[in-house]
């Protein structure tokens, strides 16, 4: 029952109708007792600071950040966590009285789903498809489970070299970089295969590696989730005999990260997972 002490969470995002999120954190807290409700709330991109301000002037607990505004946030925020800064893009933000504090819990929830799926990242050849906000938090997370070696393929190679930098200079030395004409190249030998574009949230998008790749007993993982449906990629990957991860998966254990950090206590993950399956 929500009262006047009930605490307010939120997805600030545009849009934000599809999104899983105020099913899986309300269960949560439903199933546990505990006094928070979670709305989405469509923040178009301009709009964003006043939204920012709005959300400490009304002592909110704190928020989730989606699509288009993981970049923007960055300057409106007090305080970054290694993840955020590294990555250049947050997902979560703790209120903390005149205090805004970003975090990106993208990558920690990835190396989770794959924990889940029996996948051990320690030692492996990774390729990572994109080097925008959510390939940086993931390649990052993996960096600190002890990947062997990186490969990174985009569109846009400066934006690959620059994460490769900042990948060097947190430790993980061994990250190449490929344009996406040598794609085969950069596939020969990887046992792990993330997808972090966008490539997968639209009808009709094109697979953002041809299928040809993803079999030989290697992992799929896909950041892009689908209420309802598989990806095409992640269809493709278990039809070829894949291992796969799945965007709800990640979505999944990010948000139990981020609930960790507003509520300070373990959230209830079984009553998450049947929200969103």
């Amino acid at each position: 029952m929500i009262s006047g002490k009930t605490r307010l969470l939120a997805l600030i995002g545009h849009p934000v109708s599809h999104s899983l999120s105020p099913a899986m954190h309300n269960a949560a807290f439903a199933a546990d007792g505990l006094d928070f409700v979670y709305v989405c709330l469509d923040v178009d991109p301009d709009d964003l600071p006043a939204a920012v301000k709005g959300a400490a002037a009304l002592k909110l607990c704190g928020f989730n950040i989606t699509m288009p505004h993981k970049r923007a946030m960055i300057p409106l925020l007090d305080e970054l966590d290694e993840g955020a800064r590294i990555s250049g893009a947050v997902n979560t933000v703790v209120i903390d009285g005149p205090t805004l504090r970003g975090y990106n819990t993208d990558g920690g929830g990835m190396v989770m789903a794959c924990r889940e799926a029996g996948i051990d990242l320690a030692g492996r050849r990774v390729l990572l498809l994109g080097a925008g906000g959510a390939a940086a938090a993931v390649a990052l997370a993996f960096g600190e489970v002890g990947v062997g070696e990186l490969r990174v393929v985009n569109r846009s190679v400066e934006h690959a070299v620059e994460l490769r930098d900042k990948l060097r200079r947190t430790g993980l030395k061994k990250v190449e970089v490929y344009p996406c004409d040598a794609l085969g190249e950069a596939a020969r030998e990887a046992e792990v295969i993330v997808n972090a574009t966008p490539l997968g949230m639209k009808d009709g998008d094109p697979l953002p590696i041809p299928g040809e790749y993803l079999g030989d007993g290697r992992a799929v993982c896909d950041a892009v989730y689908r209420p309802g449906r598989e990806t095409a990629l992640v269809r493709e990957a278990r039809e070829r005999g894949a291992r796969v991860v799945t965007g709800e998966r990640m979505l999944l254990y990010q948000g139990v990260l981020a609930q960790r950090l507003w509520t300070g206590r373990e959230p209830n993950v079984k009553a998450m997972d049947a929200a969103i399956s």
